[in-house]
């Protein structure tokens, strides 16, 4: 039997655990799913007779280096800052290593010793990171083909509710890590380049500055920069483009209303709240508020965002009841942040009968022989309930695809990278399409660059 390790056994490892299994009697698999919790373990291995549920402490050296060592490969599905010290026992012990997140920099150093040993440390191999750089590196290997030369590139992704489980006025529902949703574009402008210029995006101008997306079937959406495009210039060999531009998809309507959330500084993660622990949301709400002796919060809210009683904005903050002087916080030191966190989990949070919905859109523009074409490629995904749900699918299939192909020789190049040779994304995305990860590209006319985005 080979031997897969998989350490973490949370919601994005669902679908990857379930595909293994299903490879495993065919592939000759043994996995082991460790995970602090052994109980979440155990649920994930559905009674499978070729797979094992542990306990494992990832700060219990002595036993994390021994899981490791039986193993042929190790899946690390831990939180991104966790994934070292695994990697350098997978160093120690000769095994190659998956994982979905970011490379870090100190995977990157690992980079040589990996290259020395023969290993295959494969990183960015879930969602976004992931099928984004496949599916992008996919489409500009057959521009440059055919001797295109590429001078536009947009990407955007977005984690949604379904459109039959889209039933709130923000048309939003968390599918993903509600912390990062709360926080995101915080810490920094957003840079990108735009027709051969550098443009930042400042934290509280971003949910102002967006663009607008049409997916058939699926009808309109909205992006907002994210907070660093230029990393992906040398990454995908686009040195000479002169647009490159990454975001998050929303529905329409959606950054807007948050904006009334950044602009009252709800979404700061910088200072901790006195008494927070007993405060009601009514409270919390009224902390962003000038002082009045006889004005109501609602007033006074209204007052400081300039929107009257019959916008549909209102009507959004209502839905959230921040008003309310009954629900209380219950947060001991929070920040603003974690307190608009836990109220929006209140109303956000997937019910159990709920789908989620990923979509992806890149654009792609270039010049073959003097002409300036395009090509939009899109791809929406749907998920199967609340285990096997998008997020789940696109994270966790790629990570599994990857390890398979990796222990089947069919990826051979050592080293800590990213998926972006034809080795690796051609057969992965193939068979992503069997599991309804299907890009539609389509060529349309060159639009180069849109000036009601960043007018």
């Amino acid at each position: 039997m080979r031997h897969i390790l998989i350490i973490g056994a949370g919601r994005s490892a669902s679908s990857l655990i379930k595909y293994l299994l299903e490879k495993s009697d065919a592939e000759n698999l043994h996995l082991v799913i460790a995970d602090l919790s052994v109980e979440l373990a155990a649920k994930k291995t559905a009674g499978h007779k070729n797979a094992t549920a542990i306990a494992l402490d990832i700060f219990n050296e002595t036993q994390r280096k021994a899981e490791i060592q039986k193993a042929n490969i190790v899946i690390s599905m831990l939180p991104a800052h966790l994934h070292i010290e695994v990697a350098k026992d997978c160093i120690t012990y000769k095994k190659h290593m998956v994982t979905a997140s970011y490379i870090s920099e100190a995977m990157a150093e690992l980079d040589t010793a990996a290259k020395e040993n023969g290993l295959v440390f494969m990183n960015e191999i879930g969602l976004d990171p992931g099928i984004d750089h496949m599916s992008a590196m996919k489409v500009i290997d057959e521009v440059r083909a055919q001797g295109g030369k590429m001078i536009l590139f947009e990407s955007f992704c977005g984690g949604l509710v379904a459109p039959e489980s889209d039933n709130n006025l923000w048309n939003y529902k968390f599918t993903w890590a509600p912390r990062n949703v709360v926080l995101a574009g915080s810490g920094g402008a957003a840079k990108f380049l735009q027709e051969g210029t550098y443009k930042y995006i400042p934290y509280h101008r971003l949910f102002r500055r967006t663009e607008f997306l049409d997916v058939e079937g699926y009808g309109r959406f909205e992006a907002y920069a994210n907070r660093d495009s230029l990393k992906y210039k040398s990454v995908y060999g686009l040195d000479d483009a002169l647009t490159l531009f990454r975001g998050t998809i929303r529905r329409v309507g959606f950054s807007k209303a948050w904006n009334m959330f950044v602009q009252l500084g709800m979404t700061d993660d910088s200072y901790i709240v006195d008494d927070s622990q007993t405060m009601s949301y009514r409270e919390f709400t009224n902390l962003f508020l000038p002082y009045h002796p006889t004005d109501s919060v609602e007033i006074k809210l209204r007052l400081q965002l300039g929107i009257d009683q019959d916008d549909v904005m209102w009507d959004k903050l209502l839905e959230l009841d921040i008003f309310n002087p009954n629900k209380i916080v219950g947060l001991k030191n929070a920040t603003p942040a974690q307190i608009l966190e836990k109220i929006l989990a209140d109303k956000w949070t997937l019910a159990p009968e709920d789908k989620d919905m990923i979509v992806m859109y890149h654009k792609f523009g270039f010049e073959v022989n003097g002409q300036q074409k395009q090509i939009d490629s899109k791809m929406v995904c749907i998920g199967d309930d609340q285990t096997y749900t998008a997020m789940a699918k696109t994270v966790g299939l790629p990570v599994a695809m990857a390890t398979l192909q990796i222990l089947n020789g069919n990826i051979t190049t050592p080293g800590v990278q990213l998926p972006m040779k034809k080795e690796v994304y051609e057969p992965i995305l193939r068979e992503l399409e069997g599991y309804g990860v299907v890009f539609q590209e389509k060529e349309v006319p060159y639009f180069g660059y849109n000036p009601i985005k960043h007018s």
